[in-house]
């Protein structure tokens, strides 16, 4: 139970991440949405736990810094696709 918690919760940050970016809730890359989630989710919310001393706790700052590494990982996703297909 708790797998299928941490996709979803990839996949909610990973379409806010794209969000954020300027897709839409219909539009959104749901395959790269979980993908950027979990990768964002596991590098952003760890360094902000570890640089605001919670530890690896759940906290405020793990959660921001979740969709701030997704935003990254989206980021960066997107500028290779758009590099591939020009």
């Amino acid at each position: 139970m708790l797998i299928l918690a941490i996709i979803v919760f990839g996949l909610v940050v990973g379409i806010v991440a794209q969000m954020i970016l300027g897709s839409s809730w219909s539009n959104a890359d749901k395959g790269m949405a979980i993908v950027a989630g979990l990768a964002g989710s596991f590098v952003g919310g760890l360094l902000f736990n570890l640089i605001t001393g919670d530890g690896i706790d759940l906290a405020p700052s793990g959660l921001i810094g979740s969709v701030v590494g997704a935003v990254v990982v989206t980021a960066i996703w997107q500028w290779f696709r758009s590099r591939r297909t020009a």
